[in-house]
């Protein structure tokens, strides 16, 4: 089996917000772009293996990355996993519908091409009402990775999703701007105890409010555990870096055409074509919110660098530089 999968062929994407229609589309083996309060996800049917084939076709993604189950109840849960560790139980109760992803032992029913070959799924309650209208239509939960092309920055709107697959997607569910602004938090479990895969818009220390301490193992090259544990995911075209003395950076890249993505710093030089302050209160939320939107809108500049300051390595800050950590590897 290839890597990486041929693209589909061609269609034209409409941005819409009509449920009905996005049923039938996935009912019939079709994908559609559907929106959550993270980022807007590539939905199919987990059980059509012509539907899942679809999405790793379409983001050229390899087969060795698992997808994440979405679902609308607790009862769906539990048809899909085979054990649930104590402190799982109490995260779901917490916190969904929500950003968490929980990866435990899947039942047989869960097709192993969704799952990468593991014995282990990936599932979350996604929290968004157009979203979860949609699941509670259907007769099967949808496999979502974000929409967009591998190791791409993720898509925070309908127009993100329709400017990467407007050729090769029948439809975007438009459910306006994303709330959260960054991908689920993702829990797994190793002898019950609980490691987070993936930083993301849960801070740690939300989790740990719950369920004590855990520990973090979030990279994987070969045979990741969960999405999003690859060192380069969630990047620009441009050139990109991550510094913490911004204004050395931009003395140093003073002959080329920079944007400058900060987090409360406003900056002048001659040479900063355009900057996003990403929340003049310093605010992490307000950050997260708006960093892929950032992401996109600079990487449309043609500019010769991005220059994005290291945020405080605190509560969501650590998400937010964990994203852009892996935007700016070579």
């Amino acid at each position: 089996m290839p890597l990486l999968c041929s693209l589909v062929e061609t269609s034209k994407a409409s941005i819409s917000k009509d449920i009905d229609r996005a049923v039938k589309i996935i009912s019939q083996e079709d994908l559609v772009a559907i929106p959550t309060e993270t980022v807007y996800g590539l939905a199919g049917n987990i059980f059509s293996e012509k539907a899942i084939r679809k999405i790793f076709a379409l983001k050229q993604r390899p087969f060795f990355n698992p997808l994440i189950v979405h679902i609308h109840s607790m009862a769906q849960f539990i048809s899909f996993v085979s054990e649930i560790p104590q402190k799982a139980e109490k995260l779901a109760e917490h916190f969904w519908p929500g950003p968490l992803t929980l990866v435990l032992k899947k039942k047989a029913i869960v097709p192993d091409l969704v799952t990468a070959g593991k014995d282990t799924v990936a599932v979350r309650i996604p929290n968004h009402p157009l979203t979860l209208e949609l699941l509670k239509k259907l007769d099967f939960p949808i496999a979502a990775p974000s929409a967009n092309p591998f190791g791409r920055i993720s898509p925070t709107s309908a127009e993100h999703v329709a400017g990467y697959f407007d050729q090769n997607l029948e439809m975007v569910l438009d459910g306006g701007e994303c709330q959260k602004g960054i991908e689920s938090t993702i829990i797994g479990f190793e002898n019950d105890e609980p490691i987070i895969y993936r930083l993301g818009s849960i801070s740690q220390d939300e989790i740990e409010k719950v369920i004590g301490p855990l520990k973090i193992k979030n990279k994987n090259e070969s045979a990741p555990d969960a999405p999003g544990m690859l060192s380069r995911h969630y990047a620009p075209k441009t050139k990109t870096i991550l510094v913490e003395d911004i204004q050395a950076s931009i003395q140093q890249f003073s002959d080329q055409r920079i944007g400058l993505l900060t987090f409360d710093q406003d900056l002048d030089h001659t040479s900063i074509q355009h900057k996003i302050i990403l929340s003049k209160n310093a605010d992490l939320d307000e950050s997260m919110s708006k960093l892929y939107a950032a992401m996109h809108h600079l990487d449309s500049l043609d500019l010769d660098i991005i220059i994005a300051q290291l945020f405080p390595d605190v509560g969501l800050g650590k998400s937010i530089n964990d994203r852009l950590s892996r935007a700016t590897k070579s």
